[in-house]
């Protein structure tokens, strides 16, 4: 991931966080502006390096689903269930898990998930053995929390655990001079993936793109480059 001048004091932080070891993040920003990268940047940096960091994406699943991933399940817990399985806490043990779009996480999950914040352990669904975990987390969410807390949709004592160390993550149209930088690496990386050789962006186009509205964030920028790359 490109490390931009403008996003670079972020970076700077989340390198000291990152030794921290056990302290919780929350990362917040719109989507597409980089909060993944973000998060494998700490891990990356932290002891648990060379410990598992699994990702997940809380809104991709259903309350039931959710749980059954996040903290496993035992046989016969629910139908289908035709083994124990483990859920991500415990493959993520000693390492990382990053809890993507928390705020989409149902709040009986967050209630699971503030016991393994609090207690370092789990139950699996369906079960009644609590397992020990020994788990950094880092979550991100595009949505206002506190707002969500306000609407009864996330819990305030689970905001206030993940919330040890809040880092925001600007929208490229914050940080606008950013984009020929971007574009650049983009051209590179994306041409490489083709086997084309790296091209070059008119200056007027490089302006056009730096004024452009970016509701899409980097992920947007990223396609557009490579629509240009294809079609041009």
């Amino acid at each position: 991931y490109k490390i931009t001048p403008a996003i670079e004091p972020i970076y700077l932080n989340a390198a000291k966080v990152a030794q921290t070891d056990e302290v919780t993040v929350l990362i917040l920003g719109d989507s597409g502006t980089g909060k993944e990268n973000l998060a494998k940047y700490i891990h990356n940096n932290s002891i648990r390096k060379d410990k598992p960091y699994i990702t997940v994406n809380c809104s991709a699943f259903n309350d039931q689903l959710l749980e059954s991933r996040l903290f496993g399940y035992k046989k016969g817990a629910f139908t289908g269930a035709d083994k124990d399985t483990q859920g991500l806490f415990e493959l993520a043990n000693e390492g990382t898990i990053f809890l993507d779009e928390i705020g989409d996480m149902s709040m009986n999950a967050q209630a699971k998930v503030l016991r393994a914040l609090q207690e370092g352990k789990i139950t699996r669904v369906g079960a009644e053995k609590d397992i020990s975990v020994d788990v950094r987390v880092i979550a991100a969410t595009n949505k206002d929390l506190l707002k969500e807390v306000d609407e009864k949709n996330f819990r305030l004592d689970l905001y206030h655990r993940l919330g040890v160390i809040i880092i925001h993550v600007p929208s490229l149209n914050e940080r606008r001079d950013d984009v020929p930088s971007l574009v650049d690496h983009f051209l590179e990386i994306v041409a490489a993936d083709y086997g084309q050789p790296k091209k070059e962006v008119d200056p007027k186009a490089m302006e056009a793109l730096k004024n452009y509205n970016w509701t899409g964030n980097i992920r947007e920028l990223r396609n557009v480059v490579e629509r240009l790359i294809i079609l041009s």
